[in-house]
């Protein structure tokens, strides 16, 4: 999945694996970028390619399972400009955790990029997120979603 360039954002990295696309996201100008992986040695790799290019200081690593649930990511999903999602394939992952974002307070035109299997399902909206734009490269699909405006009735 390319990035445009991204200064000055606050970027959070869903099931981040070795980290490629949140120190892609910080190398095209992102502030800082919060990774979320649960698998021990995926978070190894993680750390490692944090240490080796010297991006601690502008990342924070989570490790949570978010098939139970995103609660401790709540102030970080809420500043975030940018989502980056990127669960492993054809296990409804994808589905489950942008319902899960949707339960959140999200930022005002935040974007939340998917990358799935052209099997999985990529709902249309999952609350405030509307499906902005796919494309294909074969197998792989790049759903992104863009977060409508808050109406004035509901306060955060």
């Amino acid at each position: 999945m390319a990035l445009e360039p991204l200064a000055g954002l606050t970027v959070v990295d869903l099931y981040a694996g070795s980290g490629a696309l949140g120190i892609e996201a910080l190398s095209r100008g992102a502030l800082r970028v919060d990774f979320v992986e649960r698998r021990g040695p995926a978070l190894a790799a993680l750390e490692a390619n944090l240490e080796q290019l010297e991006l601690h200081d502008r990342a924070t690593v989570w490790r949570l399972d978010l098939r139970i649930g995103m609660k401790p990511l709540r102030a970080a999903l809420e500043s975030a400009d940018l989502i980056l999602l990127d669960p492993p394939y054809r296990q409804g992952l994808a589905e489950s955790a942008l319902a899960m974002l949707a339960q959140n307070a999200l930022k005002d035109g935040v974007r939340v990029v998917v990358e799935h299997h052209a099997k999985d399902v990529a709902p249309r909206r999952a609350g405030r997120l509307v499906l902005a734009r796919q494309r294909h490269y074969g197998e792989t699909v790049v759903t992104t979603y863009a977060c409508e405006v808050e109406s004035s009735g509901g306060g955060r």
